[in-house]
């Protein structure tokens, strides 16, 4: 790092990802001062080695942080949450708190009743509290160990559940979700006699159609001359009695 570095030239690459290319090292060291940062071999058995313009510090410390976050997400450790009989309500909720937190960040929990003197003789108060605890857990831990006396202490040891993850395998055994079964056809529906064809009505507009359907019903002419012909020699006859006598 820095002046340590004795090799030139280096291949260089600055603080903001930029490659600079081959150059000498004094060059190098010159870029870095003149941005206030470091420059550090990151990859020494390279032909030429390859350096970084980056701040150290806060490298080390990020790098450091990534190693924690990774060692935490691997290990699982048992916390112990200690307890007695005569533990008010108050700081039993504190220690309960507590024991979610851990159990949040994925670790157990050991809970840890202590007794003292004649307090051993009363173990249905110890079982009592611990019922409680699991009460407000609820179905967010399991039990790896039950309640037991180990001593003058009584012990009890959870683990919290993983929740469930909604999607399956490939080919598993029906452990993700179902899919949506397509909805069947519509069944046809039976015809009625109310839906049968309706008869042609007649078009009432057209004169042709309607005397051609009704040709007797059409009234007789009192305006023709035959008509008249045919009453008036229908009276004559009665009219020359009459003059006889």
């Amino acid at each position: 790092m820095n002046d340590r570095i004795r090799v030139s030239p280096v291949r260089v690459i600055d603080q903001h990802q930029n490659q600079l290319g081959v150059i000498s090292t004094d060059e190098a060291l010159s870029l870095a001062r003149a941005a206030g940062l470091d420059l550090v071999e990151v990859s020494p058995m390279e032909k030429p080695p390859v350096c970084k313009i980056m701040d150290y510090g806060k490298h080390k410390y990020e790098q450091k942080k990534r190693q924690k976050q990774a060692a935490q997400a691997h290990t699982v450790s048992l916390k112990e949450i200690r307890i007695r009989p005569k533990t008010d309500a108050h700081d039993r909720e504190i220690k309960v708190k507590h024991a979610r937190e851990f159990l949040e960040e994925g670790h157990k929990v050991q809970f840890t009743m202590l007794f003292r003197g004649r307090e051993r003789f009363h173990r249905e108060l110890a079982a009592d509290i611990f019922g409680g605890i699991l009460q407000e857990f609820g179905d967010t831990v399991k039990v790896e160990r039950m309640p037991a006396m180990d001593g003058r202490r009584m012990t009890m040891i959870v683990a919290p559940v993983k929740p469930k993850t909604s999607g399956g395998g490939g080919g598993g055994g029906g452990g993700g979700q179902k899919k949506p079964q397509p909805k069947p056809a519509n069944p046809p529906r039976e015809a009625k006699a109310d839906d049968a064809p309706e008869a042609p009505k007649p078009d009432s507009g057209n004169p042709v159609a309607s005397d051609a359907a009704t040709p007797d019903a059409a009234a007789p002419d009192t305006g023709s001359p035959d008509a008249g012909a045919t009453n008036a020699g229908a009276d004559q006859p009665e009219a020359n009695a009459t003059r006889a006598d």
